[in-house]
């Protein structure tokens, strides 16, 4: 039975360093959730949280109400497949995702039973007996997905397991992880630092960035309403202008780049221009064709075109010198130095604080 998980002003210190800076979450029975973040941010910290394996200096985890703090991982009704996966070497498959049914003693034809249950629900039926050193890289992680999942776990935890795969195996794993998490029905955490698998994969998900929750929402809000530029950038806006003034005229929010007017989208009251950054996506732009240009069109100067296979990436200068990337797909291509008529679609470009 999928399990809610609450986390409750959680702080974990190393020394000096706040791993974890009084974080606060709930994570929805049954749900895909992500913990999302670079390197060093605290997701895979609050996950051994979660898991047990660490414990917190301060602050609760509860499962569906119950105080789990204090409790070893052992006891808690969860599984973690690790990054380098943890497989018994000396194990054959089926003796691996066997091992914890034996370590509880359930009678042996339970364990065959559902041994085999759960390899045929990971795409591996009939692989009981073979040599765990003699699989694919996709196989051995098929193995620690089983050794978890035949335990009936309500909750579990993926560290980020897909770190060392090559690219079509990473993207099948993907697959394989949203498919399982539709049959089974538990709650599924993910750690990972991959923004693809994290929109692809969950319900919702939560920027981390310096032990503190950034962000929690939907892939949608974060892909068209990221809190602030770590967001943005993190999430691959990495298409970003420095407004020397932002001003409003009637209902038109703008901010002026290079002595031009940029029409904005401002989530709550505008930032000051010393600490706003506007950003976008190259999708979001367009090339205005001459005699079509309106009021919120911009006059910028082409600095280069790029092919990029689907479509070419056109980049233009303001008059200060700062540069936007316009994803244009016709095949009527402008010239370096020529002037341009540019504008965003509806919805953007963001002004956030930076």
């Amino acid at each position: 039975m999928a399990i809610a998980i609450s986390i409750r002003n959680l702080t974990r210190r190393f020394g000096d360093i706040a791993a974890l800076d009084d974080v606060s979450l709930d994570i929805k029975a049954g749900e895909f959730f992500t913990l999302l973040g670079p390197s060093g941010s605290g997701k895979s910290t609050l996950l051994r949280m979660i898991s047990g394996f660490d414990m917190p200096d301060g602050g609760k985890v509860l499962f569906d109400g119950a105080d789990m703090t204090a409790m070893p991982a052992n006891r808690r009704p969860s599984k973690t497949v690790f990054q380098d996966l943890a497989l018994f070497p000396h194990m054959n498959v089926g003796q691996n995702v066997a091992y914890g049914l034996k370590v509880i003693k359930r009678p042996r034809d339970e364990i065959a039973r559902r041994v085999a249950a759960v390899l045929s629900l990971v795409g591996l039926a009939g692989f009981e007996d073979r040599d765990v050193n003699k699989l694919s890289g996709g196989q051995r992680q098929r193995v620690a997905l089983a050794r978890s999942l035949v335990m009936e776990p309500g909750v579990l935890l993926l560290d980020e397991p897909l770190t060392g795969l090559d690219e079509n195996l990473r993207r099948q794993m993907r697959d394989e992880f949203g498919r399982l998490h539709e049959r089974t029905g538990a709650t599924f955490i993910l750690v990972t630092h991959n923004q693809d698998e994290a929109l692809s994969l969950s319900d919702r998900m939560a920027v981390m960035r310096a032990g503190k929750v950034v962000q929690v929402g939907t892939p949608t809000q974060f892909f068209d309403r990221p809190a602030n530029s770590f967001v943005a950038r993190f999430m691959g806006m990495e298409c970003m202008l420095r407004p020397q003034a932002v001003e409003r005229r009637g209902p038109v929010l703008s901010a002026v780049v290079g002595g031009v007017p940029v029409p904005v989208v401002a989530q709550e009251s505008p930032p000051a221009a010393s600490d706003a950054v506007i950003v976008f996506r190259p999708d979001q732009l367009t090339l205005v064709p001459k005699g079509s240009e309106a009021a919120e069109t911009m006059r910028l100067t082409v600095s280069a075109v790029r092919y990029r296979g689907l479509h070419h990436d056109v980049h233009a200068a303001f008059p200060d010198g700062q540069e936007v990337t316009i994803a244009h797909m016709s095949a009527e291509l402008p010239l370096p130095g020529e002037e341009v008529g540019v504008r965003f679609l509806p919805g953007a470009p963001l002004l956030l604080t930076g």
